[in-house]
């Protein structure tokens, strides 16, 4: 080849290496909840009875998940899939797997004492941190996590139960919101929006 056919093919080839053409740079993906005022470091009171603080899981992930252990059936079945998509994503993804620290905090301190939210979270597997404290402690813990909950009065003083949000969050090695793993709507009774397989595949976008 001569050189005057040689430069049209060299000049080509120089314009796709420098991103050349119509194709546009890929954006990454950002978390849906990065920036979000939710969160912040606490001390609870873990299973034990030993204070447990939020900076003590810095360097792992975090799943924080609300409830109750009274709770008659949204908070294990949420609980039991969660518990399921991570170990679907931690066979997957050994290491990262590890790397992630699903958490329990009660809305109902006055029968959730530490015993009895460490024997419920032992229910779903070892790997569950439940925690506990105050009604003060609790509020406050709620509050940074925009989690709404409310006692409903039942036919006896410990007959109540605890309306709460329902919102498993996802939060980075820093304690930095990511986002909401996906739980199930009731209005949709024929489409399991929480299952396991559509947790795991919210873990692997983020967990890096």
């Amino acid at each position: 080849m001569n050189k005057a056919g040689f430069l049209p093919i060299f000049a080509a080839l120089l314009l796709a290496s420098c991103g050349g053409g119509n194709s546009e740079p890929t954006v990454p993906e950002r978390p849906p909840l990065e920036g979000a005022s939710i969160g912040g470091p606490f001390t609870l009171t873990g299973s034990d009875g030993k204070p447990v603080s939020f900076s003590d899981f810095d360097g792992k992930y975090r799943i924080v998940y609300f409830g109750y252990t009274y709770c008659p059936d949204v908070c294990p079945i949420d609980m039991q899939k969660i518990s399921a998509g991570l170990q679907r994503f931690t066979k997957a993804h050994p290491q990262l797997g590890k790397d992630i620290q699903p958490i329990f905090i009660s809305v109902d301190p006055e029968r959730d004492t530490p015993k009895v939210v460490g024997d419920y979270v032992n229910n779903f597997g070892n790997r569950w941190v439940g925690l506990t404290g105050t009604p003060d402690e609790i509020k406050k813990v709620a509050d940074q996590f925009a989690v709404y909950y409310a006692r409903e009065e039942g036919s006896g003083p410990d007959d109540y139960l605890m309306s709460h949000s329902q919102t498993p969050y996802l939060l980075g090695r820093e304690g930095q919101p990511l986002a909401i793993l996906p739980v199930d709507e009731p209005s949709t009774p024929d489409t399991d929006e929480g299952s396991a397989q559509a947790i795991a595949a919210e873990l692997e976008r983020w967990v890096q």
